[in-house]
């Protein structure tokens, strides 16, 4: 059966997590005590609805960071991948290798999926607005990808 939604809600703690960023560091969510965070969860590196979603983010980033918003994306895509994809289309935040989904299960975003009358394993597109103590604000499902981040601004009620 598809995930259709994420078993996260807001006002639930989020996960405690550690990744690896596109230029080999780390992160952790503790690094955004006392931040807002806006951890989107997306399939792919370089296709429309990714590139979309990534430059419209970029488009607004000035905008995000000024309501104190940081943005950390994530895919199963490799650093590699990641940096040219960073370099392509200058990305303004990073973007996190979860090369073996386990970020991914851990919010609920990895399952089944149907394409074509063909299912596959996958992400689902998803974002989780995360506050400064670290609990889930809102869950976006299946964001506008052209228009996502004025998505993030109204779920953080800004």
């Amino acid at each position: 059966m598809p995930i259709t939604a994420t078993p996260l809600t807001a006002g639930t703690p989020a996960p405690a997590f550690t990744t690896t960023l596109q230029d080999g560091s780390s992160r952790s969510l503790s690094d955004y005590a006392g931040k807002k965070l806006a951890l989107y969860f997306y399939p792919r590196d370089m296709t429309p609805g990714c590139t979309a979603q990534a430059c419209n983010l970029t488009e607004n980033y000035s905008q995000l960071a000024d309501a104190s918003i940081e943005v950390l994306g994530v895919s199963p895509d490799p650093a590699a991948k990641h940096l040219k994809f960073i370099d392509k289309y200058n990305i303004a935040f990073d973007l996190a290798c979860d090369e073996d989904h386990s970020l991914h299960k851990a919010f609920g975003v990895w399952g089944l999926k149907k394409f074509m009358g063909k299912e596959y394993e996958g992400t689902h597109r998803t974002t989780f607005l995360i506050d400064e103590s670290g609990t889930i604000a809102s869950v976006i499902l299946k964001p506008k990808t052209k228009d996502h981040a004025a998505e993030v601004l109204t779920g953080f009620g800004l």
